[in-house]
């Protein structure tokens, strides 16, 4: 399955990289010392919360995600949005 979340970028206050939310995924958040690793650390964590629904309940709804334009609309100065991919294979259970 491949989820594709928007990821709202903050850069910190000291300048010293980003902190990430996802808007969509309650509490889904990530910071990262420059770009590259916020992004790897907002991929991370939104795998890691997309999984954790998909475990823990069977009838799990994965939240939609927002269109862009109605973030976009809601950024602070600095802020910007990137669309975070996600691909989490399920596979059957071996029990």
């Amino acid at each position: 399955m491949t989820f594709i979340y928007p990821a709202v970028f903050s850069p910190k206050k000291d300048g010293k990289g980003y902190h990430v939310e996802f808007p969509d995924l309650a509490c889904c958040e990530a910071d990262g010392p420059d770009l590259e690793d916020a992004l790897e650390n907002a991929s991370d964590a939104a795998y890691n919360w997309i999984w954790s629904e998909l475990e823990e309940e069977e009838d799990c709804e994965i939240p939609a995600a927002s269109p862009m334009d109605e973030l976009e609309q809601k950024l602070k100065e600095g802020e910007f949005i990137r669309n975070i991919m996600v691909r989490i294979k399920l596979l059957p259970d071996n029990d």
